[in-house]
């Protein structure tokens, strides 16, 4: 068919037709037209040609153009004859060409053939497709994070394709909630939990598990939590089984809690009716992390709280009566109570509690009586003043011995020499079995390394200083990491030594100074820049 013989306004008519079945800019598909029209041009008048098409807006008129430019002959070659010219070539258009100049010229209209025609009509198809792909990523691109209500179209092996109103978006199925199922039609909420740009097109992840869907449905329930009185700090779930939220009030006036039951009942149990019966703990948060767990093991009584915060754990006491209920059917109450405390909770009961503590009373006390020389009521007697080891007694001041019954200033200075010689011979011994096994003099001689840790490092293949500086904090001393969601310990050469996370920074960073690895003005600087990054995000934050 030929253009000219064409209805003009039927270019017009189409693209505004397809622009809003597609819901998209009519000035998009003009565009797809006009580069399938030159495409077509381009295999009827050759390959090499820069020919371009210009539809009016207005009239629908297609013109064809053929530019060529001009181009720097000491700059580059001539390769393509058809589209571009010297400026000796030049000179026949135009009276001063330049480096740069384009020529136009305008061609005849092209009869599109059946082959042409299909192309191009290919060409407009994948135009929009892209450009339909582009709207709807747009559209959604911001939403991520908010709830959505959707249609389900289909189930795939498992996965709810959910009918989205501008697209189609995908509940995975380990996103759903254990026991639903869906049919064609049904209603659906989710939460937008991902928009990702793919070849195929923009893909929408929906989920009803995430604990952020939890979150915005209070915020849709609860006013309060919308206008920012109260605020959600933590959500731990075992979706369509049990889940905790922990919530804060900024107006001393509204309580937190009873704001998101609401009157009896009301605001919580339409939440729980969307998670399909999902038992909710609503519990106030607290700055103080053991308060905190207090209140994220109820309904479980908790007797004593003790914190590690450098390994990120946590022991809590319960009576004998409670454990059951603070562990939960399956472990599933101290399991949603870790998750919102982001702490390792270790529950035991007042006997096992005591039964440790007796445990760790004799060891020191046999620790006290066999390197000190003493009587069992004297070694129970340092004990309890809570003398946990031999260089405590050694290096204490004497004073405090001496507040002991029965322990007068001889006796004092007497127990004093006793664990200083003891703990001495332990050094040699300590430092004769790192020589044996290959230390160093460089590394024996590194300020902050006793001889035992010096031993540790050596029996680890550790035996010179740059050995030393080549190790990261971590494997110095100890941590943890996160492995298909489970904190797993990682043991220190020197965590037995309760040696820091920061100390073993620090120890390493003065090896790699002190070898001529790092330069210490470089760490000024780099101090420098990180305290100004902190200045400028609080300033940020005001």
């Amino acid at each position: 068919m030929a253009i000219t013989s064409a209805n003009q306004l039927e270019l017009l008519q189409t693209a505004e037709a397809v622009a809003r079945e597609k819901m998209i800019d009519p000035a998009l598909v003009i565009e797809a037209m006009e580069e399938s029209l030159a495409r077509a041009a381009k295999s009827r008048y050759g390959a090499e040609m820069d020919i371009r098409v210009s539809i009016d807006r207005k009239t629908g008129k297609a013109t064809f153009t053929r530019v060529r430019t001009v181009i720097d002959p000491e700059e580059e070659e001539l390769e393509n004859y058809q589209a571009q010219l010297t400026p000796d070539q030049a000179k026949q258009y135009l009276d001063d060409p330049k480096p740069g100049d384009t020529i136009v010229d305008e061609v005849p209209p092209v009869d599109m053939g059946r082959i042409a025609a299909q192309s191009a009509k290919q060409v407009i198809l994948q135009k929009v497709r892209e450009a339909e792909r582009d709207r709807q990523f747009e559209e959604f691109k911001d939403r991520a994070g908010t709830i959505i209500n959707g249609q389900v179209k289909r189930e795939e092996y498992g996965n709810v394709i959910v009918d989205v109103g501008t697209g189609e978006a995908v509940l995975r199925r380990n996103e759903k909630i254990g026991r639903e199922s869906y049919r064609p039609n049904d209603r659906i909420r989710c939460y937008i939990k991902d928009v990702r740009r793919e070849p195929r097109g923009p893909q929408i992840f929906l989920s009803r598990t995430a604990p952020e869907f939890m979150a915005e449905l209070f915020k849709m329930e609860v006013p309060e939590i919308y206008d920012g009185i109260i605020e959600i700090k933590a959500v731990a779930r075992d979706p369509g089984s049990r889940a905790k939220i922990a919530v804060i009030s900024y107006d001393n006036s509204i309580d937190p809690v009873g704001a998101c039951v609401g009157m009896r009942g009301s605001r919580v149990q339409a939440v729980v009716n969307e998670l399909q019966g999902e038992k909710i703990d609503i519990i106030p948060w607290n700055e103080d992390q053991a308060t905190f767990l207090v209140n994220a093991l109820q309904p479980a009584e908790v007797s004593k709280v003790v914190i590690d915060e450098e390994a990120a754990r946590i022991e809590v006491v319960v009576p004998d009566d409670q454990l059951s209920l603070a562990i939960g059917r399956r472990g599933q109450n101290v399991r949603l109570a870790s998750q919102l405390t982001g702490l390792d909770i270790d529950i035991m009961t007042e006997e096992q509690e005591s039964a440790r503590r007796q445990a760790e009373f004799e060891e020191r006390t046999k620790l006290f009586m066999d390197t000190l020389d003493l009587d069992e009521f004297f070694a129970q007697l340092l004990v309890s003043e809570g003398f946990t080891n031999l260089e405590e007694v050694a290096y204490v001041e004497i004073d405090e011995l001496l507040v002991i019954d029965g322990v007068d200033e001889d006796t004092a200075n007497e127990l004093q020499a006793r664990a200083r010689d003891h703990l001495e011979a332990l050094n040699k011994a300590a430092l004769d079995k790192a020589i044996e096994l290959g230390a160093e003099q460089s590394l024996i001689d590194f300020e902050g390394l006793t001889p035992q840790m010096v031993q540790a490092l050596a029996s680890d293949g550790v035996k010179t200083l740059e050995d030393f500086a080549t190790c990261a904090d971590w494997e110095l001393a100890g941590g943890w990491t996160t492995v298909d969601g489970e904190r797993v310990k990682d043991d220190g050469l020197l965590e037995p030594f309760d040696v820091s996370l920061e100390e073993a920074q620090h120890m390493v960073m003065t090896a790699r100074i002190q070898l001529g690895w790092v330069d210490p003005a470089d760490l000024v600087a780099e101090e420098g820049d990180a305290e100004e990054g902190d200045a400028e995000t609080e300033e940020a934050g005001a």
